[in-house]
């Protein structure tokens, strides 16, 4: 466990490197020289809240989420090696297995159009299987959307029976964890993200007159201003909670949490930023969009809430997540 200090100047130290660095493609090698897989090997808890949120707030592109979930399945994270994500919206394992071989559908980081193998997780949630096969099988096509900058690939295969390495079995509460994970990472993203949008809309307050007046000192300005800092604050603390206390049911409180305070954020610093908010002059557009993609990673907020009511009504009890 990092003490307060240590981890005070290990957050500054990674976010002074990502944002003096000169563009997005030496990311992951910044990363590397920081000691990126040492730090998630060691005190993964602390390195994906560091480095995710500094990702967030600086607005940077990294591949780093391949490492989470290689580790998390057992894999030995490494440059030359992509995991498969679920399709935008969804947290099943994106491939299946059957008499015709293997056929599997899904997201994927930028390290996807450059690395040698893909690591594929079939099957049901419960009885999770892996196999690992070369990129160059995959159709991997780069995603334009609402944030091209995010480096996503779409990726589909289709394998024939029996051609390779065969699949391994994973322990049962595998996928899960990994799911898990990457929600975290995800909601960390967010939450870095969040803040950095609401700093600009609070310089542009602060900079901005209207009527002789500064737009800070109007009423309406300030409460979205505060209404924004209300749900940063508790996107954080949830993402403490998820940390202190980890598992599948705060890892999908923490994301359903990041996708509502995304929302949240977006639509009060953008009416505070006013017109130019609206427009690609100001950088603003580029953090909105990229909580915009992340927020679809493993489950859409929506989703997540329903499935955690169904369980809920399901079970008929609500359990003791953490201690207050």
């Amino acid at each position: 466990m990092i003490d307060a200090e240590d981890r005070a100047l290990l957050e500054e130290t990674v976010r002074s490197a990502l944002a003096g660095a000169d563009e997005d493609a030496a990311i992951d090698d910044v990363l590397a020289q920081l000691g990126w897989r040492e730090m998630l090997a060691d005190e993964p808890a602390d390195a994906i809240d560091i480095v995710f949120t500094a990702l967030g707030a600086t607005h940077r592109t990294a591949t780093a989420l391949d490492d989470v979930l290689a580790s998390a399945l057992g894999a030995e994270p490494r440059t030359d090696l992509a995991v498969l994500l679920p399709r935008f919206a969804t947290w099943l394992p994106p491939g299946r297995m059957d008499a015709d071989g293997l056929h599997a559908e899904g997201l994927a980081t930028a390290r996807a159009a450059t690395a040698g193998e893909l690591l594929v997780v079939c099957g049901a949630e419960s009885e999770p299987w892996v196999v690992t096969v070369a990129t160059k099988e995959a159709e991997v096509v780069a995603v334009q959307g609402v944030d091209p900058e995010s480096g996503f690939q779409s990726v589909r295969l289709v394998r024939a029976q029996g051609s390779g390495s065969a699949a391994t079995r994973l322990p049962e509460a595998a996928w899960s964890a990994a799911v898990a994970l990457g929600r975290r990472a995800a909601a960390h993203q967010i939450a870095g993200a969040a803040r950095a949008m609401l700093s600009l809309a609070r310089t542009h307050a602060l900079e901005r007159e209207q009527f002789g007046r500064r737009i800070a000192a109007f009423q309406a300005v300030r409460h979205r201003l505060a209404e924004t800092l209300v749900a940063v604050e508790a996107l954080e603390a949830t993402l403490a909670a998820a940390r202190e206390v980890p598992g599948p049911e705060t890892a999908a409180l923490a994301s359903a949490q990041a996708g509502r305070t995304a929302r949240t954020v977006g639509a009060h610093c953008q009416q505070v930023l006013a017109g130019i908010g609206f427009t690609t002059e100001h950088s603003f557009h580029r953090f909105l969009k990229r909580t915009i993609a992340l927020e679809g990673l493993f489950g859409s907020t929506d989703d997540i809430v329903v499935s955690i009511g169904r369980r809920l009504l399901a079970e008929r009890r609500v359990p003791t997540l953490i201690e207050l």
